[in-house]
């Protein structure tokens, strides 16, 4: 396999002089261009990617941590920020935090060592410390890491508005919202503090069970259903995210509810999830494709040093669906 000294040989130049010509900098006369050009074709040259990316110092990688890459919601998300980044030229390095110790600390410290050019953080960060201060291209997903690190985000008041909206106008008599760790320091709390304010306005009674910190996986959503019914049997309405709302609406089924009749149901995030069984399930909407969008023009914005884009939180959509 040809290397980039073959071809300065055989076109009479410096190796420095088939730099510039490859990376299009510096001048080079035309006659000098198409002798590098003529022994490239000849010798079938590849140009090496890492080579070129260091005389750059840039690498064309970006690093997404998020806290488990089975999750529908995470993974859903990925797949957008991936596509967006890939327009950009970009591309993915994925770290899933789940059952993973120092995964985040690990991604972190490549970015330190420029073996990528930035980080889009997703994952429930257990290491703030880490990101005070830090003067590196960062980019949070419904994240507070530090008044420094830029935040992407849907407008989550909205979103919990909407969703107790959706089951006020099933009339219900006790509402049990499955409810994120308070522990995880995530602007999506937002939407559970709208959504109590709006049902405890109504003169609803309102429970809340709270889902363990770092609980992604189906069965932690089965083991919430199954305490929602056992502590309260009277519940007539549940909000949740999807899986929570998927294994309410099994559980509640396979006690005997009517679904909406005797339970209504409504999801938060609205992944495709919500629209497999054989109900589609009503749904809070989490604009997906535009949150992928803005994180990757936000990291971006970040590396060349542009001006960021504007991160006003995005608005929520809503899945008519028949379970509310």
């Amino acid at each position: 396999m040809a290397n980039i000294k073959d071809v300065a040989r055989l076109a009479g130049v410096s190796t420095s002089t088939v730099s510039l010509v490859l990376n299009h900098k510096g001048y080079v006369s035309e006659a000098t261009r198409e002798k590098v050009e003529a022994a490239v074709r000849q010798l079938h040259y590849v140009p090496s990617e890492v080579a070129r990316n260091l005389s750059l110092n840039r690498t064309n990688l970006i690093g997404v941590i998020i806290p488990d890459v089975a999750h529908p919601f995470f993974a859903s998300l990925l797949h957008e920020i991936e596509l967006s980044l890939y327009r950009y030229g970009y591309k993915t390095m994925v770290c899933s935090t789940c059952e993973k110790e120092n995964a985040e600390l690990a991604f972190l410290d490549m970015l330190r060592r420029h073996t990528m050019d930035g980080l889009i953080i997703g994952a429930h960060a257990l290491h703030l410390e880490s990101y005070q201060r830090i003067k590196l291209p960062i980019v949070a997903f419904d994240r507070f890491l530090s008044r420094e690190i830029p935040i992407v985000k849907a407008d989550h008041i909205q979103g919990g508005r909407l969703a107790a909206e959706a089951l006020l106008r099933r009339r219900p008599r006790h509402v049990v919202q499955i409810a994120g760790s308070p522990g995880i320091n995530t602007t999506a709390h937002a939407h559970e503090d709208a959504f109590a304010e709006t049902i405890q306005a109504a003169g609803i009674r309102l429970d809340s069970v709270i889902m363990p910190d770092n609980a992604f996986r189906p069965e932690d959503f089965a083991a919430a259903a199954g305490e929602i019914f056992e502590r309260y049997p009277d519940a007539d309405a549940i909000s949740g995210t999807d899986l929570g709302a998927i294994y309410a609406v099994r559980e509640g089924q396979q006690r005997g509810r009517r679904i909406p009749e005797d339970l209504s149901v409504v999801a938060y995030d609205g992944t495709y999830l919500t629209r497999l069984g054989p109900k589609v399930l009503t749904a809070v909407v989490q604009p997906l494709p535009a949150l992928g969008q803005k994180a990757a023009e936000a990291i971006i914005s970040l590396i060349r040093k542009e001006p960021l884009p504007s991160l006003e939180p995005l608005a929520m959509g809503f899945q008519t669906g028949e379970t509310a």
